[in-house]
């Protein structure tokens, strides 16, 4: 069963930049979906985009559109999402997630496994 590990999060101003990563603990990650998400305190866990196994086709929530992407390197078991023109509002805890098969879910509770999460907090 694959395990994920993100990284990258932290404090960062309004309008800068982080960049996540997802780390997979088995070479089989191509087998997967991935998918980030985000949570805030008492609120439900949020879409945030998803990338297919091949990475071909990529899917974003409209609050992140044009200012994230998602991408995955298989070779390396890898995913990424790189967030630029960070706002105060995208402050919240991260996860990356993952889907045994070819469907792409936005829908968090589709997901087989899940990472621990990282902390991103975007000051004004």
């Amino acid at each position: 069963q694959v395990q994920l590990v993100e990284s990258g999060g932290g404090l960062v101003q309004a309008g800068g930049s982080l960049r996540l990563s997802c780390a997979a603990s088995e070479r089989t990650l191509s087998n997967y979906a991935m998918g980030w998400f985000r949570q805030t305190q008492g609120k439900e866990r949020e879409f945030v985009a998803a990338i297919s196994r091949t990475g071909g086709n990529t899917y974003y929530a409209n609050a992140v559109k044009g200012r994230f992407t998602i991408s995955r390197d298989n070779a390396k078991n890898t995913a990424y999402l790189q967030m630029n023109s960070l706002k105060p509002e995208d402050t919240a805890v991260y996860y990356c997630a993952a889907y045994f098969g070819g469907y792409v879910p936005s829908e968090w509770n589709h997901y087989d496994r899940w990472g621990q999460g990282t902390q991103v907090t975007v000051s004004s």
